[in-house]
C-alpha cells in the first residue's frame, strides 16, 4: 500500500515535531497535523521562534517543510476523509475520578477521536496508536471504529514514541528504534509494511522492530517505568551518602563504569518530572492491580514514591538550614522546566520544591529563559490548587 496522505490528530510534543520529521524525509506524502486548539495551530503556523513546542533543531526541520508537504489545520474532518493513514496523538492524562482515579490513563480524548474517524471515515483507514497508551487499548479503538463507522475497513497499529524532550528531533532522526505493532492477519501485516516502508526512507531496517499490537503497547509504559526507576534508584542512594559521608557524584561514577548498567540516568536530582514518567508508571501500577499482581505494582509503585520522597527531602533541607522559618527570605530558581533544552514544566520538581518553600514563608524569584511568566503563574495556579484538594 502506497501512503499519500498522513493525518495526525493531535498538535502537541509528539504529534508535531514526529509529524515535522516524517514530512520532512517524505516530501511525496502530505502530511497534516491538526487540532482543535485554533491557538496552537496559529503557532505553528506563525513565526518560527515562537513554535508551541522548543526542541533544539525543530524550528529548521519545520522550516524546510512547512507548506511544502507539512500543513497544520483546525479542519479535523477534512484531513481525516484526505488521509489514508491517521495518528492519534492525543492527550493521555492520568483520570481524576472514576473507577482508577489517580493511576488509570483517562482515554476519553482517544475515544473522542476514534468517535470521529468512525464518523467521518468514507474509505478504509490505517489508524495508529502515537499517544502512551495502557495495553489492550487498540482493542477498544477497533471496537469504536467497527461499532460506529459506516462500513468501511480499519487496521489499527500501534507505533508508540519513544522521544526524549530536549533531544527529540535528534532521536526522530536517529531512533535506537521504530517500534510498529500490528495485527497477524494479512491485512494487519500489509499495514504494518505501509508504516514500515514511510520509516525505511530515514531509519536502517535493522532498527524497526515488528511485534504484536498488545507487546508494543506495553513496551513503552515498560520502558519509561525502567528509566525512572534508575532515577529514583540512584536518587535513593543520595540519601544514603549524606547519612554516611560518601559522595554520590562518586558513587554514580563508581557504578556506571560496569558496562552491564552504563552511566545514563544515574545521575542524582531533584527528582524526574516531565508528562511521561509519573504517569506511565502509575498507569503500569493500576495495570497491575487489576490483573492481581499486588507485589509487582507495589514495586513499581515505589519508584513513584522514592521520587516524591527526593522532592520533599530537598526542599526540607533549605527549609531546615534556616531553622524551618523562611519568612522573609528571598530564594530564586534558576530553572522551571522539568528539564534542560525544552519549555515543557509538567510535572517539573520545581513546582512542587517552589510550593514547600513559599509555604515556608520564603519570596520567590523565579527564571527560565524558555518558560514564559504566564505559563510559570499556570502552573502554580493548577498544581498547586491540585495539592490542596488531594490533602
Amino acid at each position: 500500500m502506497k501512503i499519500k496522505n498522513i493525518c495526525c490528530i493531535g498538535a502537541g510534543y509528539v504529534g508535531g515535531p514526529t509529524m515535522a520529521v516524517i514530512a520532512l524525509k517524505c516530501p511525496d506524502i502530505k502530511v497534516t497535523v491538526v487540532d482543535l486548539n485554533a491557538d496552537r495551530i496559529a503557532a505553528w503556523n506563525g513565526p518560527l521562534e515562537n513554535l508551541p513546542v522548543y526542541e533544539p533543531g525543530l524550528s529548521e526541520v519545520v522550516e524546510k517543510a512547512r507548506g511544502r508537504n507539512l500543513f497544520f489545520s483546525t479542519e479535523v474532518d477534512k484531513a481525516i476523509e484526505e488521509a489514508e493513514m491517521i495518528f492519534m496523538a492525543v492527550n493521555t492524562p492520568t483520570k481524576t475520578e472514576g473507577e482508577g482515579a489517580g493511576m488509570a490513563a483517562d482515554l476519553r480524548y482517544v475515544e473522542a477521536c476514534a468517535k470521529n474517524i468512525a464518523r467521518v471515515a468514507k474509505t478504509d483507514k490505517i489508524v495508529i496508536e502515537k499517544s502512551t497508551l495502557p495495553v489492550r487499548t487498540a482493542e477498544k479503538i477497533k471496537e469504536i471504529l467497527d461499532k460506529e463507522g459506516s462500513g468501511v475497513h480499519f487496521e489499527i497499529l500501534s507505533n508508540p514514541e519513544f522521544l526524549a524532550e530536549g533531544t527529540a528531533v535528534q532521536d526522530l532522526f536517529k531512533s535506537d528504534r521504530v517500534l510498529i505493532g500490528g495485527d497477524q492477519t494479512e491485512t494487519g501485516q500489509e499495514a504494518v509494511q505501509a508504516l514500515v516502508d514511510i520509516y525505511t526512507n530515514w531509519i536502517p531496517k535493522e532498527k524497526i522492530l515488528t511485534t504484536n499490537v498488545w507487546s508494543s503497547e506495553l513496551s513503552k509504559l515498560a520502558s519509561n517505568a525502567m528509566l525512572a526507576q534508575r532515577i529514583s534508584s540512584i536518587n535513593s542512594l543520595s540519601a544514603l551518602c549524606e547519612k554516611t559521608g560518601a559522595n554520590i557524584e562518586e558513587l554514580s561514577k563508581a557504578i556506571g563504569m560496569d558496562h552491564r548498567i552504563g552511566p545514563k540516568f544515574l545521575k542524582a536530582s531533584v527528582g524526574f518530572g516531565g508528562s511521561c514518567f509519573q504517569k506511565d508508571i502509575l498507569n503500569l501500577v493500576y495495570l497491575c492491580k487489576y490483573y492481581g499482581l499486588e507485589e509487582v505494582a507495589e514495586y513499581w509503585h515505589q519508584v513513584i514514591k522514592i521520587n516524591d520522597y527526593q522532592k520533599n527531602r530537598f526542599a526540607q533541607k533549605i527549609i531546615d538550614h534556616f531553622g524551618g522559618d523562611l519568612t522573609g527570605k528571598k530564594i530564586t530558581i534558576l530553572g522551571w522546566a522539568f528539564k534542560a533544552n525544552t519549555n515543557d514544566s509538567r510535572e517539573s520538581p520545581a513546582i512542587y520544591v517552589a510550593e514547600k518553600l513559599f509555604k515556608a514563608g520564603a519570596i520567590l524569584e523565579i527564571y527560565d529563559p524558555m518558560v514564559s511568566k504566564e505559563s510559570i503563574f499556570r502552573d502554580i495556579d493548577f498544581y498547586w490548587e491540585s495539592s490542596k484538594k488531594a490533602i
